[in-house]
C-alpha cells in the first residue's frame, strides 16, 4: 500500500466547497483508503500577490494506486472541480500536488517528488506536520520540521477545523 501526502488548495469560487469537493472524489475512489486531512490553513498567495487568499490543507491516503495513475488522477479531479489554466502560480479553484509518495526521491518533467517547493512553504509544511512530525525527506535524509524551524517568510494568516469552517485561531 503506498503511503501518499496530496498539497490541497483553492483561491477561486466557494473555497471550502472546492476542498470538500475534492475530498468526495478522491474518498470515492476503490483504490483510496483511510484518507485523512489536516486543518485548513487561509494564506496569503505564494508567487502572485496580486489574488486572493487561499485555502490550503494536506491530505494523507493510502492507495494501491502507483505514482502516475495517482497524478493522472489528481489531475482529472482538477478538470472536473473546474480548474483553469491561467498563469503560474496564479489563482485556481483546485490545486493538487502529490508532496510525497511512499519515501521516493523521484523527478522527470511531470513531476517531482518530494514536491520541488515544498520546503519553502509554511503553508505545506505545517498542515503535512499536523498529520506527521516525524516525516523525513528523502532527498536530504533531514526531518520536514527542520524546514519549518528555518523558514523566514510566512503565509499562513489563520487555520480553520476542517468540519467547521469558523476560524479556530489566528496566527501572526
Amino acid at each position: 500500500m503506498n503511503k501518499v501526502y496530496i498539497g490541497i488548495g483553492s483561491n477561486v469560487g466557494n473555497k471550502l466547497e472546492n476542498i470538500k469537493s475534492a475530498l468526495i472524489i478522491l474518498n470515492k475512489n476503490e483504490f483510496i483508503f483511510n484518507t485523512k486531512i489536516s486543518s485548513i490553513y487561509e494564506t496569503i498567495p505564494y508567487g502572485t500577490i496580486d489574488q486572493d487568499n487561499f485555502y490550503n490543507a494536506v491530505i494523507f491516503i493510502e492507495t494501491t494506486l502507483d505514482l502516475f495513475p495517482l497524478l493522472n488522477f489528481t489531475k482529472k479531479i482538477e478538470k472536473q472541480i473546474g480548474r483553469v489554466k491561467r498563469i503560474n502560480w496564479g489563482p485556481r479553484e483546485i490545486d493538487l500536488d502529490i508532496l510525497l509518495f511512499n519515501n521516493v526521491a523521484y523527478s522527470n518533467e511531470q513531476i517531482t517528488i518530494p514536491h520541488k517547493d515544498l520546503h519553502n512553504r509554511d503553508f505545506v509544511l505545517v498542515p503535512l506536520l499536523e498529520l506527521n512530525d516525524k516525516l523525513i525527506d528523502p532527498n536530504s535524509k533531514k526531518m520536514f520540521s527542520e524546514y519549518l524551524s528555518e523558514l523566514k517568510d510566512k503565509y499562513i494568516i489563520s487555520k480553520f477545523k476542517f468540519n467547521n469552517s469558523e476560524k479556530s485561531e489566528s496566527i501572526k
